[in-house]
């Protein structure tokens, strides 16, 4: 839900055995559609709220705090699924997004940011079960985060080398360097819930 360009979609398309991207923005619904054809990938061109294909899974990524009525969006989402399906919903945390003591971030499009325990009873208030994940840095990217708070930014750009290295060290993040855990939320860059429907 909420695919945008499609490249998550294609992403799940690899492991799935049928996944639809749903997106009502023409210009990432056809940017997908012609991108990334599988047998088993279709795109939809339509609302999150009114797109209702039975599923097994949901996967609603960096999006619930744009939306104006999360908890529709959620009894959505849980009247699509498999009595044994499952939700995935994500967004960032507010404490690591927002600058210290403020009420939301600077981001004009978003419409709610959360905190963990608030995104949990959220989701709990639609779900039976849920799973409440932290997203946080590991290996490259942890490293680059102690570096940069001993002071790496003024060292690559006195030096000259931000641009030579950031072109070699951003193309090679790759999923091992985050990892998801379920303690020390306050300290998470972002929120995975996992709702399961039963």
């Amino acid at each position: 839900m909420a695919c945008g360009e499609g490249y998550g979609s294609n992403v799940l398309a690899g492991t799935a055995a049928a996944v639809v991207g749903v997106d009502a923005n023409p210009e990432a619904h056809e940017h997908a559609r012609l991108r990334y054809v599988r047998d088993n990938l279709r795109f939809e061109r339509d609302l999150v709220e009114t797109f209702a294909e039975p599923s097994d899974a949901v996967v609603f990524l960096q999006t619930i705090e744009h939306v104006q009525d999360a908890g529709a969006i959620l009894e959505h989402f849980k009247s699509m699924l498999e009595p044994d399906g499952v939700a995935y919903v994500s967004t960032p945390n507010l404490l690591t997004l927002a600058p210290a003591g403020a009420e939301k971030s600077d981001n004009p499009w978003h419409v709610h940011e959360y905190r963990a325990e608030e995104f949990r009873q959220l989701c709990e208030m639609h779900f039976p079960r849920v799973e409440l994940l932290g997203l946080f840095h590991a290996r490259k990217l942890r490293a680059h985060e102690i570096a940069i708070k001993l002071g790496w930014d003024s060292v690559h750009k006195r030096l000259g080398l931000t641009k030579p290295f950031y072109d070699r060290f951003t193309p090679a993040i790759a999923a091992s360097d985050f990892r998801l855990a379920p303690d020390n939320l306050d300290r998470a860059l972002d929120f995975l819930a996992v709702c399961h429907a039963a």
